[in-house]
Order: structure tokens, then C-alpha cells, then sequence
């Protein structure tokens, strides 16, 4: 995969399911008590909850045509079980919900989402790297390794930073560009500063510094679940931009 190609839709959908199986087995004999350190104040319980309660929200706002975003608290189904066996069943339901929506509205509907109105089928991408993220911070507090395939690494890299390029927020400083070089799949990342905010393209140029690795690892610090100074990123050039630019970046 190259990072122009991207993930086809048929990835994207099936990626969601797997990934979010892959959590359900994870946790299906662990201790819910157990804490997040990636995500503070939660233990594996929060994190369940939050996974699978996103999901069917993001299912009901498609189901519903919705225009403007719903209270999590309201959507049907959100609370899951409170035994062991009905929390993991609830769990893979959940996921399987956002693709079924998506079939039954129709993929190019257009409903409500974080950057304005999108076509439906894009919450299927949007769910599936919440579900990578939070498959990670499960990884770590159960003390695995996280195994995020290098696609799925590079495709949520992207998608992160569509997002952050549809916020309004000042991020980088007007003289500082940020390069990221996955070495395990053919994908490149430039940022750049705009009146707005931030901008993205794919492709290689120099930039005030640049961080160097497995996509997968690119990915999760950005999201900042791993630390730059893990030995498998090199980082080259200004490392304080990097860390500021995570740091103005949402958690």
C-alpha cells in the first residue's frame, strides 16, 4: 500500500470489524479494574463503554439522518451489560452497527460529523481508528505489544490529521513544517502551517524536523500513546517543534 492509495472502502469496513474483535478477545478474560495510563482516569471498563457506546452512536446519527450531534447518553443500546460475557457480545455488536447503518441509509447520504456535513460511509473510517487507538491504550495496560498493522498505521496517520486540519486552531508556529517518513510502508507526510491552522499533503520535504518509523508507531505518537524519545522513532531537526505541535494537538 502507498499512502495515495489509501485503504479501499472494503478494507476500511472490514478493518473495523477485525480490529474491534481483536479488543473484544483482549479483554474477554482480562480484569476491567485494570487501568489506562494512555487515557487517564480510565480503567478497561471506560474504555469499553466509550468503544462500543461510539460506535452505536455513530450508527444511530447515520440511521437517523442526523444534522446535528446527538447526546451519547440517548442512543439506544448504549449501555452495555454489566457481566463479562454480555460486555463482549455488546462490544462486537456495536461495531458491526456503523457498517449496517451506512448499508440501510445509504453510503453517500450526507449526516452530521465533527467537520460538517459528510457523506455517511464516513463515520466507517472514523470508527475504525477510534477503535485502533483504543485498541493500543487496551495493548498497553494489559502490558502486550501493541501489532497495529503498518496500513492501518499509515490510513489512521491520514485521517488524524484531516482532522485536525478541519480545526480552527493555531497548532504550528508560521515558519514551521513537520515531516513524518513511515520506513515500513511507502507513505510520507508533510504539515504545514495555514491562516487557520494546519495543512497536510503526502510526499517528501524538508522540514524544520522530521520523525522517522514504523507507521504504526508514527501514528500512535501522534496521538501521543507512545513518546517521541521511544527508540524505534528517530527524530531529526527541532525536536521541541514536534512536542509543541503534539502538545496544541487534542488529546
Amino acid at each position: 500500500m502507498t499512502l495515495s492509495d489509501g485503504l479501499s472502502d472494503d478494507a476500511v469496513r472490514d478493518a473495523l470489524v477485525a480490529e474491534n474483535a481483536r479488543l473484544a478477545e483482549l479483554v474477554a478474560t482480562a480484569d476491567h479494574a485494570t487501568p489506562v495510563p494512555t487515557c487517564p482516569g480510565w480503567d478497561l471498563t471506560k474504555l469499553l463503554r466509550h468503544v462500543g457506546r461510539g460506535h452505536r452512536w455513530a450508527a444511530t446519527m447515520v440511521a437517523t439522518r442526523a444534522t446535528e450531534v446527538l447526546d451519547p447518553r440517548e442512543v439506544p443500546g448504549g449501555k452495555p451489560p454489566a457481566d463479562l460475557d454480555g460486555i463482549v457480545a455488546w462490544l462486537r455488536a456495536s461495531a458491526r452497527a456503523v457498517p449496517d447503518a451506512v448499508d440501510a441509509t445509504g453510503p453517500e447520504v450526507p449526516v452530521w460529523t465533527f467537520t460538517g456535513p459528510k457523506p455517511a460511509a464516513w463515520w466507517i473510517r472514523r470508527r475504525l481508528h477510534e477503535e485502533t487507538a483504543h485498541l493500543a491504550d487496551a495493548q498497553l495496560a494489559l502490558g502486550r505489544e501493541v501489532d497495529l498493522a503498518p496500513e492501518l498505521g499509515a490510513d489512521g496517520l491520514s485521517e488524524w490529521l484531516d482532522l485536525l486540519a478541519a480545526r480552527p486552531a493555531e497548532m504550528l508556529p508560521a515558519d514551521v513544517t513537520l515531516h513524518l517518513h513511515a520506513t515500513d510502508v511507502d507513505g510520507e507526510w508533510t504539515i504545514r502551517p495555514t491562516d487557520t491552522g494546519i495543512a497536510w499533503e503526502p510526499g517528501h520535504a524538508k522540514g524544520t524536523a522530521a520523525v522517522r518509523g514504523p507507521a504504526a508507531l508514527l501514528y500512535l505518537a501522534l496521538l501521543r500513546r507512545v513518546p517521541l524519545a521511544d527508540p524505534r522513532l528517530a527524530v531529526f531537526g527541532e525536536e521541541k517543534a514536534v512536542s509543541a505541535f503534539l502538545d496544541a494537538t487534542p488529546f
